[in-house]
């Protein structure tokens, strides 16, 4: 099976985060890992199955097998360490305090996962890995972070499936920089 490429999703708000270190949360195969270290971050990968890890090894990158959900578990991070959190396929909703406080003040989340109604195509079905309508928005306010992006609704690539997506970023962040319309395409005549 043939790695998935980057989520569009994480392309397109990568670019808004400012130079340091990035944690890339349950990395699976590092398809962000890779696209974070080839923008210069300093990227931390981290997922719970040490296979998948060897394949987001490289420059740039420091890996770490850690089970986050795992009895007794805690958050490895300080406070304010991340220039970009980014987030994807993963849901433990008791992690998201502590990865709103691990972005620096103007650090960027990017965060996507499986929202309600994805049970139709499969998995994940389970209610416990399936936000709820707006929850995202919540929990980024609840962590005090300032919305740049936000989508809820379906998506055909690369599988059928109901999803939201955050761009948030720290209380520092200045809008100003979150250039939303650097990756559009324009036809010139």
């Amino acid at each position: 099976m043939a790695a998935l490429p980057a989520s569009p999703w994480v392309a397109r708000f990568a670019p808004l985060a400012q130079p340091g270190d990035a944690l890339d949360l349950a990395c699976g195969n590092g398809r962000h890992t890779r696209l974070l270290a080839a923008q210069g971050l300093q990227v931390l990968a981290l997922d719970r199955n040490p296979a998948a890890l060897a394949a987001s090894a490289g420059a740039g990158v420091t890996t770490l097998a850690c089970d986050l959900e795992a009895d007794g578990a805690s958050w490895p991070f300080e406070a304010g360490r991340f220039a970009v959190i980014v987030v994807t396929n993963y849901l433990h909703r008791p992690l998201f305090a502590q990865i709103a406080a691990s972005l620096r003040p103007d650090g960027i989340l990017i965060y996507e996962t499986f929202a309600q109604g994805n049970e139709i195509y499969g998995k994940p079905s389970n209610p416990a890995f399936l936000l709820a309508p707006g929850e995202l928005l919540a929990l980024a306010h609840e962590g005090g972070l300032q919305v740049l992006a936000y989508e809820d609704g379906h998506v055909e690539r690369p599988h059928p499936a109901q999803v939201q997506r955050l761009c948030a970023a720290g209380p520092a962040y200045r809008k100003t920089e979150a250039w939303l319309d650097h990756i559009v395409v324009r036809n010139e005549p």
